[in-house]
């Protein structure tokens, strides 16, 4: 007699076949009229698919109850998605975006991360109890970079093209593309001297001067240079290399569209393996590979990225929602649940906001005031953060005194685990309803706009004598047509109360 047969394997596929089925039937009610965010979407499908509700996704099972490969786990899964999506971000932006808007890139990426680091590090400092100022520092820099993911919902679709000119979307495409693989400085000049210099230096000899060689020399000439040069030759070879296959017709139409997608894992694989940025190298390899703008143009209707790009997205915000540790935000030993809803609040309103609009007067895609602050407020935090969250996490682990993990790093990895997971929430949530909220909002103030005009504009005005002539005329709603006056039917098409 047959079994029910509840493998893990069933249950995922069951379970992520069925929501992306279901949502996909009412995906353009969602997005394009509500204005929901995909990732809002899968995060509270995956809250309900985790072990604390329906049990259906169970990702310590995956891990064989380990908690050391659920994290790393997640931090490949987050590595695969953000270099599929920086090479897509790249691919994207016009011939030589870079190039030519330098001056633009150079002001948000330079002082306005530098900006960015030092605010939110300067909260987390205030708020978290307890807490040193280069903990504080770290924490700072795994937030710092704007997400891509959650960027999508004000660059495409039909609240984009009414509401961001295009010239806007193109340089927040470029930053957050640009300054998630440029993470690596602030958050590894924190790390160093914590390692090196907090506490003393305890079981790592060094002091700050060997810390600050590891970061020029580690940070800035292998991680942040070389990924720079790879992704710059991988991308320049792939383009000829795909040119010269299309001109000798070797290369069909299905290969030729998933190129892109292969040469982001190609590039995440490879620069994983020599321990490179792999972000920013997928960004840049995506700039290069479109600096003659031919395959841009080439895939302009295609459907097959966007389509991956899509179910990437869906996979990794279910996946958050089934492994965030929800629980810990509450019953936690660094910072008490009011102290954290606050830092939230603070980090979204200050973190990113008073330094675009400082720097807006200097960079022409931001025209306006409100623009700044439009452009300032979503900056969202996101996959990036989880990412670097647990590249922190995996540097702390080395830092040992007689084989155990030293006490001030302990309780750095503990307020890491908790701000940042929480950080990354709250700007998910914001910023996914950011958009249906505030429309609606305008579309009420609109509606009581209209009526009060209606309403002034039914009332008779002040010391106004009767017109002796209508009375006993029907009354009508809106203004008629004056040359019914001379008769006594109201004007044509108007309605009569």
């Amino acid at each position: 007699m047959p079994n029910l047969s509840l493998t893990n394997f069933n249950l995922v596929c069951a379970t992520l076949g069925g929501f992306i089925t279901l949502f996909g039937l009412v995906s353009y009610l969602l997005k394009e009229r509500f204005y929901l965010s995909e990732a809002l979407i899968s995060l509270l499908a995956g809250v309900v698919f985790s072990p604390n509700v329906a049990n259906l996704v169970r990702p310590l099972q995956y891990a064989n109850q380990d908690h050391e490969t659920l994290t790393a786990i997640t931090l490949y899964f987050t590595r695969l998605v953000l270099g599929v999506q920086l090479v897509l971000a790249g691919v994207q932006l016009p011939s030589k975006y870079l190039h030519r808007e330098w001056k633009s890139l150079a002001l948000l990426l330079g002082p306005g991360m530098t900006a960015m680091w030092l605010s939110s590090s300067l909260i987390v400092w205030a708020m978290v109890p307890k807490i040193g100022f280069l903990a504080s520092l770290a924490v700072g820099a795994c937030v710092t970079p704007t997400d891509p993911v959650l960027s999508n919902s004000i660059v495409k679709g039909k609240f984009a093209d009414k509401n961001t000119p295009k010239a806007l979307q193109q340089i927040i495409i470029a930053e957050s593309g640009a300054n998630d693989g440029l993470g690596y400085p602030f958050l590894f000049l924190a790390l160093y001297l914590i390692k090196y210099v907090g506490s003393g230096g305890a079981g790592q000899p060094g002091g700050a001067a060997l810390a600050m060689r590891y970061w020029f020399l580690e940070t800035w000439g292998y991680t942040i240079i070389l990924s720079v040069l790879y992704g710059s030759a991988v991308g320049w070879i792939a383009k000829e290399l795909l040119h010269r296959a299309e001109q000798k017709k070797f290369v069909d139409r299905e290969s030729f569209l998933v190129f892109a997608i292969a040469l982001a894992l190609f590039i995440t694989g490879t620069c994983g393996m020599i321990g490179s940025d792999d972000v920013l190298a997928c960004f840049v390899a995506g700039n290069v590979f479109t600096v003659d703008d031919w395959f841009r143009l080439e895939t302009l209707d295609d459907s097959l990225q966007p389509t991956i790009d899509m179910l990437l997205n869906l996979s990794i915000f279910i996946w958050f929602g089934a492994v965030c540790p929800w629980d810990s935000f509450v019953h936690n030993d660094v910072i008490p649940i009011y102290r954290l809803i606050a830092l939230g609040i603070l980090i979204l309103l200050f973190r990113r906001v008073p330094i675009v609009y400082l720097l807006h007067y200097q960079i022409r895609q931001i025209e306006e005031k409100q623009q700044a602050l439009f452009a300032g407020f979503f900056g969202p935090i996101g996959v990036s953060a989880v990412f670097y969250l647990y590249i922190s996490l995996e540097f702390l682990k080395q830092v040992t005194v007689d084989g155990v993990v030293r006490e001030d790093v302990a309780s750095l990895a503990e307020v890491m685990n908790v701000v940042i997971w929480f950080l990354a929430i709250c700007s998910i949530v914001v910023h996914g309803l950011s958009v249906p909220v505030g429309k609606l909002g305008y579309q009420l103030s609109l509606s009581r706009t209209l009526s009060s005009a209606v309403i002034s504009r039914s009332e008779p005005e002040p010391n106004a004598q009767p017109d002796l002539a209508r009375l006993g005329r029907p009354r009508v709603m809106f203004p008629i047509d004056r040359s019914a006056h001379d008769s006594n039917e109201p004007a044509e098409g108007t309605d009569i109360v």
